[in-house]
């Protein structure tokens, strides 16, 4: 997206869920190697492109899992060298498929949600996690 410093950079993704064997929450988060950073997939919005639209096809090429969105989770809001971003996300559960390492993401970690708000690096992709627990409720 293109604009000046006031204008937001527009992305999407989603917290990534499953049910392990036993009935346990399992989180998806991946490694980004470029900011040696765990997270939530999401990634910027294509021209025109529909914010669900964009968090799906990011989860699909983060995670090579196809997923069912579910409930809006609330917009996450940063500054990212001085521009502001915002980020849609949506609570989506794994419908399968399998990761492949690519340049973006060389790894992917499902872990119990104790275990992922250890691992995120940021705090407002904790704060998810609290958001994902209402929804599910």
């Amino acid at each position: 997206m293109t604009g000046g410093a006031g204008v937001p950079v527009r992305a999407a993704g989603c917290v990534l869920w499953r049910r392990a064997p036993g009935g346990a929450l399992e989180i998806c988060l991946v490694h980004r190697p470029k900011y040696d950073d765990w997270s939530h997939p999401k990634g910027k919005l294509k021209a025109g492109e529909d914010p669900l639209a964009a968090a799906l096809r990011e989860v699909q090429e983060e995670t090579g899992h196809s997923c069912a969105p579910g409930a809006r989770l609330p917009t996450v809001r940063y500054a990212v060298n001085g521009r502001p971003k915002e980020v849609d996300y949506w609570a989506a559960e794994a419908t399968g498929g399998a990761f492949t390492p690519n340049n973006e993401v060389d790894r992917v970690s499902w872990l119990t949600p104790a275990a992922a708000r250890t691992r995120l690096t940021q705090q407002h992709d904790r704060e998810l996690l609290d958001a994902l627990h209402g929804a599910l409720r």
